[in-house]
């Protein structure tokens, strides 16, 4: 079994007593200043299929708290602007980053906040705040994003059971 695997398992029981509360907690870290790769999917999975009816809870909660969290780092990125995205981030992805915000505008939140992990997503919501981009704008695009993402990971898990962990962890790559 993967570290991963454990990890989400571990989670899954000590959070399922808070249920959306607890997914929203770590959606909060994970968007932030922790990094939680995959944690947020795999424990939204688990605790639909363990409890069907309240998918459209978890998934809402977990969007809440990714945004919640995503705030709080685009707040950083706002007051450290630049120099803190120079001390992180290699100069050319942040021209690169700078450049998918003119061109693409909210698309440059939405196709990062879809996903999945190794695709660095703090360095677009660090840039959201650096460039000062609409901060508005950025939450509705976070918002739209991690609700696609989390949403549909809640459907296939409701839909699919266990078989829908499988099946993202496999594709999730590729879904992205």
């Amino acid at each position: 079994m993967s570290f991963l695997s454990n990890v989400s398992q571990w989670l899954v029981s000590t959070l399922e007593p808070y249920g959306s509360l607890g997914l929203m907690l770590i959606a909060i870290g994970d968007s932030s200043f922790l990094s939680l790769p995959e944690v947020n999917d795999a424990a939204l999975m688990a605790l639909s299929i363990n409890n069907p009816i309240r998918m459209w809870e978890l998934a809402g909660m977990t969007v809440l708290g990714s945004v919640i969290g995503c705030s709080l780092l685009y707040a950083v990125g706002r007051k450290g602007g630049e120099a803190l995205l120079k001390r992180q981030f290699a100069e050319h992805r942040i021209a690169r980053i700078r450049n998918w915000y003119k061109r693409f505008g909210m698309l440059a939140v939405i196709v990062p906040s879809l996903l999945p992990p190794p695709l660095p997503f703090k360095i677009f919501v660090l840039s959201a705040g650096a460039f000062q981009i609409s901060w508005f704008r950025f939450i509705a695009a976070v918002a739209i994003g991690r609700s696609i993402r989390y949403f549909t990971e809640g459907i296939l898990a409701v839909l699919y059971g266990k078989q829908a962990v499988q099946i993202v962890a496999e594709n999730f790559a590729g879904f992205g």
